[in-house]
């Protein structure tokens, strides 16, 4: 099989594998491709061993921990050569993330509970309101509405404090 015909058939189990190795789509990507290029030289060597795949998924493992070394040398320590670089400033996208967090714990609460949440919260509905669109007494949807916010700050302490809940 020439290099090109193995390229064709496997590149695909190649990346998915380097993949399931890196944990980043990106970076399995470039891993391949490095191993690949350094194969593409030996592969009248390589093509000879028994399990050629294998040869190159064993590059795959190699490549992937040449690069985390090579990366953790480049790595600056805090403090270190850090004069004159702008101070460092908090993600704006965390409040976002922090959103899509609650958003996603309230999809879990059951169909009660989020009706209330979402027409105490998005629709700043006072209670009594809720209860006569729900057809259910104010005591209820209080009773909704504390077991919904005890499970929101169980699940997610840090994002209701950003988003301003006490």
């Amino acid at each position: 099989m020439t290099f090109e015909e193995f390229v064709a058939t496997r590149l695909g189990a190649l990346v998915r594998y380097a993949t399931v190795v890196t944990w980043d789509p990106d970076l399995a990507e470039d891993v391949v491709q490095n191993v690949l290029v350094r194969a593409q030289p030996r592969w009248s060597r390589i093509d000879r061993l028994e399990a050629p795949e294998q040869y190159l998924r064993r590059m795959v493992v190699n490549e992937f921990l040449a690069w985390r070394r090579r990366r953790q040398a480049r790595l600056l320590h805090h403090g270190e050569a850090l004069d004159g670089l702008v101070t460092p400033q908090p993600d704006p996208t965390g409040q976002y993330d922090d959103r899509d967090a609650v958003i996603r714990v309230v999809g879990t609460l059951p169909p009660r509970q989020r009706a209330v949440i979402a027409l105490r919260f998005y629709e700043d509905q006072p209670v009594e309101v809720i209860a006569d669109l729900l057809g259910c007494r104010a005591s209820t949807v209080r009773t909704h509405l504390d077991r919904a916010m005890t499970t929101l700050r169980e699940a997610l302490p840090s994002a209701l404090a950003q988003m301003g809940e006490p």
